[in-house]
């Protein structure tokens, strides 16, 4: 450890912040841990009470539930919750201020990647999925149907490809109709008198709205690629006639290259397994890596080494003849961890381990001030901010904490008020319940709310751990409270003048390879309100895109603007079961809980994997982060509370899934099966650990005991590494 103005630093934290960090980002060392020093000392002690207030609540709350039955007494309930400050009162109306917001988050609507920040190979392919070709996202999943000769395989399927193209050609009908014909029908697209001519034969026809051409490359009279807008978001159409696609169309085009990811958040939270100052500085120099425009992957493609780097801008001519540059990458936001955890990186002047999202946000701030003095060659924020998703707060005492942490930050490094904006999550009750104070706490940097399923049921279940039995996981998602939340988090988004200046976003799309029902269901989340919405890959960007442009999402928010009601009450019906089970549905419910709770944690604790695609019971991957473990085991921890199961009931549980897990695994040579040695796995332990032990763990989260159960399997494997070196 280095001690530095009474903190004792992790030395490669210390080596990190002197020679990558700080040079180059006008801040002084000595300023700069002496301003740490000092927040650390004056803003830790509030984290700590913040946390304390969460304890006391939720220990108030289950002494309410352990002496009243919630059935017939809501009002009682509900007046509680205000009586303790759970349920906040709210004060005069207002709307939000924030200023310098990108167009990406502002006005645009339109796809979101969330990505684990200490993969550099996944991390680059966000940022680069901005753009996305539109004939491999359909041939290349269940987009397109295989049905009558449309099979996919090894070798290029000339029908499937026609497919695609048929597809795609109705995609511009949609989008930018033409005058007369389709652009199924088109034999050539060019440049005339400042517009775009399409050429069906010898018959020749124009967009309905020219202006949705807005450039070009190449010579008018055989553009390379046309530049289409509709919706504010872009599609290049590609012509190339020598191309192995194009030659084979009748008008040349190759592809048509989709803007997809408007906006990635790079993760340092749910997603990633950082449990140590080794695993943080590989977060911190990613980020800093994506900040500077110099972070690179190099990985092995079959024979060949392949090396990743970020994209650069687009360039193209207006049809006036002037420059047009479109950019070439999604707009970077970063994700800190919350207020719960703490990490012995640093450690304060009473050796107290220091709370690890006070260490985010000077860390990661200090780092996106590489971007803002515009250091490298590619750029981030056209406005000059920096994007702060900061998860897990609970009310608005704690997200008005998060603002004074921003203020003093940014005084730290010497940025402008309001540089630091934020977007808050809400995944926790206190904060759906009173969502219009905790963003009044920060009207002018908010730029972000969203809601999120499996936390938000993780939470709801925890809160009301003694109140009864919850009801089965799938049931949750047509339950009251939901529904009641997904559409408070939009009114009180609306209610609050968000759109123009933040997002409203929704969930993840969980399951990668399904891309033909994500076409079909995923346009709910435009038409609830959401002007961007969570998708598990590049290529599910891609196709997501489409549906922004079959939508207008400011459309959809005048006409929500009109339904908007409190919906409070709703919010709090606890989902609890009214009826009992059979026994055979209990098993199936432990059994699916079960296996995709060991899937997660053997790939977290022994792999280092914070976010992957496991397979479920059925085999069907699903795209999986912490928030999946709070839920299982939040439910399964409550079953067992109230005698729906036993503990015998779900030992045997966890036993016969970890064989169908290590079974699923079992074509990975680095995995180490759980079922051969049930009590040496650290990872069925940590398991086990987070079912029984849940009804203790704070507000459900999972984090507590993976850290530990991490840092004690890489301890095992590094002592063992050294035995056989010795």
């Amino acid at each position: 450890m280095i001690e530095r103005n009474g903190l004792k630093i992790a030395s490669e934290l210390y080596r990190f912040v002197e020679e990558e960090a700080l040079p180059g980002s006008e801040v002084s060392s000595d300023a700069f841990w002496a301003g740490f020093s000092q927040i650390i000392n004056e803003l830790g002690p509030r984290n700590r009470e913040l946390l304390h207030n969460r304890e006391q609540l939720q220990e108030r709350i289950d002494q309410w539930h352990q002496q009243n039955t919630w059935t017939g007494n809501r009002q009682k309930y509900e007046s509680f919750l205000k009586e303790i400050g759970y349920w906040e009162q709210k004060g005069e109306s207002f709307k939000i201020s924030t200023t310098n917001v990108d167009d990406e988050v502002a006005i645009l609507a339109g796809p979101q990647l969330v990505v684990p920040v200490n993969n550099a190979r996944y991390a680059i392919n966000a940022a680069n999925a901005r753009w996305g070709s539109l004939y491999d996202a359909l041939y290349g999943t269940d987009a397109i149907g295989e049905q009558n000769g449309a099979e996919r395989g090894a070798a290029y399927n000339p029908v499937r490809g026609q497919k695609v193209v048929e597809f795609a050609r109705n995609f511009l009908d949609q989008i930018a109709p033409l005058v007369k014909g389709s652009h199924t029908l088109t034999t050539e697209y060019r440049m005339e008198q400042d517009k775009l001519v399409i050429v069906q034969g010898t018959e020749k026809t124009v967009l309905q709205d020219p202006s949705k051409c807005i450039g070009f490359t190449g010579d008018k009279a055989s553009p390379t690629a046309i530049l289409l807008q509709n919706n504010g978001l872009h599609v290049e159409i590609q012509v190339d006639r020598h191309h192995s696609i194009g030659k084979t169309d009748a008008a040349g085009v190759k592809d048509l290259l989709i803007e997809s990811a408007l906006t990635t958040i790079m993760d340092c939270e749910d997603s990633v397994t950082a449990v140590d100052a080794e695993d943080k500085v590989l977060v911190y120099q990613n980020w800093l890596g994506l900040m500077n425009g110099t972070l690179t992957a190099t990985f092995k493609k079959g024979q060949r080494d392949v090396t990743r780097k970020l994209n650069a801008d687009r360039m193209y001519h207006t049809i006036s003849g002037k420059e047009l540059i479109i950019r070439g990458r999604s707009l970077l936001l970063i994700r800190n961890v919350g207020h719960l955890m703490t990490s012995n990186m640093i450690l304060d002047q009473q050796n107290h381990e220091v709370p690890e999202g006070i260490i985010d946000t000077v860390i990661t701030s200090l780092l996106a001030k590489h971007d803002l003095l515009r250091k490298g060659n590619l750029h981030n924020s056209e406005k000059g901010s920096v994007y702060i998703v900061k998860p897990k707060m609970h009310g608005s005492a704690e997200v008005a904490f998060a603002n004074e942490l921003f203020n003093r930050v940014e005084d730290l490094l010497g940025l402008v008020r309001y540089t630091l904006k934020i977007g808050v999550m809400d995944e926790e009750r206190r904060t759906s319940l009173n969502l219009e104070n905790c963003i009044r706490q920060v009207k002018e940097r908010i730029v972000f709310i969203n809601t999120g399923f499996l936390d938000r049921t993780g939470d709801e279940i925890h809160t009301s751990m003694y109140a009864g039995p919850v009801i089965r996981k799938n049931e949750m998602k047509h339950s009251t409270w939901l529904q009641s939340y997904e559409k408070s988090n939009v009114d009180t988004g609306l209610t609050c003048g968000l759109p123009g200046r933040g997002q409203i976003g929704k969930g993840m799309w969980a399951m990668p390879d399904r891309m033909k029902d994500m076409l079909e269901q995923k346009m709910g989340h435009l038409l609830a309100g959401g002007n961007t919405a969570w998708v598990p890959s590049p290529t599910a960007a891609t196709l997501h895109a489409l549906h922004y442009h079959q939508l207008s999402v400011a459309r959809v928010h005048e006409k929500l603007i009109h339904e908007i009601r409190d919906r409070s009450t709703d919010i709090l019906t606890l989902p609890l079961a009214e009826d009992g089970w059979s026994p055979s549905e209990i098993q199936q419910e432990l059994d699916n809980n079960a296996q995709g709770l060991l899937g997660y944690v053997v790939r977290w604790v022994e792999h280092g994997i914070g976010c992957s695609k496991v397979p479920d019971i059925h085999d069907v991957g699903l795209m999986e982060d912490r928030a999946t473990l709070r839920i299982s085991s939040q439910h399964m921890a409550n079953w067992l509370h109230h005698g729906v199961c036993t503990e015998d009931q779900i030992m045997e549980t966890l036993k016969r899934m970890a064989k169908v897990v290590d079974e699923q695994n079992s074509e990975d040579p680095a995995y180490k099966s759980m079922s051969s040695d049930f009590e040496q796995s650290i990872a069925f332990q940590a398991a086990c650990e987070l079912i029984f032990n849940g009804h203790n763990q704070p507000s459900g989260y999972t984090e507590p005991i993976l850290h530990r159960r991490r840092r004690e399997f890489k301890c095992k494997n590094k002592n063992k590494m050294m035995e056989e070196f010795n």
